[in-house]
């Protein structure tokens, strides 16, 4: 546990570095029409600076010893993990160069078979729940995005074959 503090300390450090390092150079004064364009920037950079700091200072302090994460709660953290990166394969698909190793679903029809999936493998609803909901989610999305906003999201071979 404390290297992992230490290590996510530094790194947001050098994060909150980078950003201070921008706003001074975007200028953090008081122009005539108000903030200059690193106002905001450099005291946000200041304030994260400032929290990096304590979780390094206590991090130093704490006893050596404590696993960052045990096998129980790394379980529940894979069941969520898990399923969302074959989610967003299933979305995309995978190619290898430009030949398709395997075809996308596109987002409507991967949101249904991820929902169904987890539905079931996690909160074990009945078949009745899964069915409505893991197509009536994406169904209304596709109807909110693509005819309401007219947002083109992702879409696949059922879209094509419904002629979207």
């Amino acid at each position: 546990m404390r290297a992992a503090d230490l290590i996510t300390a530094a790194v947001l450090m050098g994060l909150g570095g980078v950003v201070l390092y921008d706003a001074l150079r975007l200028g953090i004064g008081w122009g005539t029409d108000g903030p200059q364009s690193g106002f905001f920037p450099f005291w946000l950079a200041v304030l994260l600076l400032g929290i990096c700091a304590l979780i390094l200072i206590q991090a130093v302090r704490r006893a050596h010893g404590r696993p960052f994460v045990t096998r129980t709660q790394a379980v529940p953290v894979l069941k969520v993990l898990v399923p969302l990166t074959a989610f967003v394969i299933l979305t995309g698909g995978v190619k290898v160069g430009e030949q398709p190793l395997l075809p996308g679903l596109g987002l409507y029809a991967a949101a249904a078979v991820y929902m169904a999936f987890y539905m079931r493998w996690v909160g074990r609803h009945s078949w009745l729940a899964i069915g409505l909901v893991s197509l009536g989610v994406p169904v209304a999305a596709f109807f909110i995005f693509e005819m309401w906003f007219l947002v083109p999201m992702p879409k696949g071979p059922v879209e094509a074959w419904l002629g979207y």
